[in-house]
């Protein structure tokens, strides 16, 4: 039952501490945050845990990261095209 109650406490610490972020730090923090995990695992398997999360968590930060650029790059692409739609103008492409 503490078991429980400590791993409850755990993820809402956690969920919480994510309320004031902005997406990209939440992205970057997600991607290092799965990155590790999956790092630990497969270092474990092959005999360094913390050498395989290290470089998981590198690995996962930089997936974030890319995947938010990806993300804004998307958004500004509808916005353009919606805007353009909006004044009856061609939407000129994002840079």
């Amino acid at each position: 039952m503490k078991k429980l109650i400590l791993a409850a406490t755990v993820l809402t610490v956690a969920l919480a501490s994510c309320a004031d972020m902005t997406t990209t730090q939440q992205r970057a923090l997600s991607g290092t945050a799965i990155g590790a995990g999956g790092g630990a695992v497969i270092g474990a398997i092959a005999g360094n845990a913390a050498l395989g999360a290290g470089i998981g968590a590198a690995a996962g930060l930089a997936g974030g990261l890319i995947f938010n650029k990806v993300k804004q790059d998307q958004a500004s692409s509808y916005n353009a095209g919606y805007q353009a739609g909006a004044t009856g103008q061609v939407p000129t492409p994002p840079r």
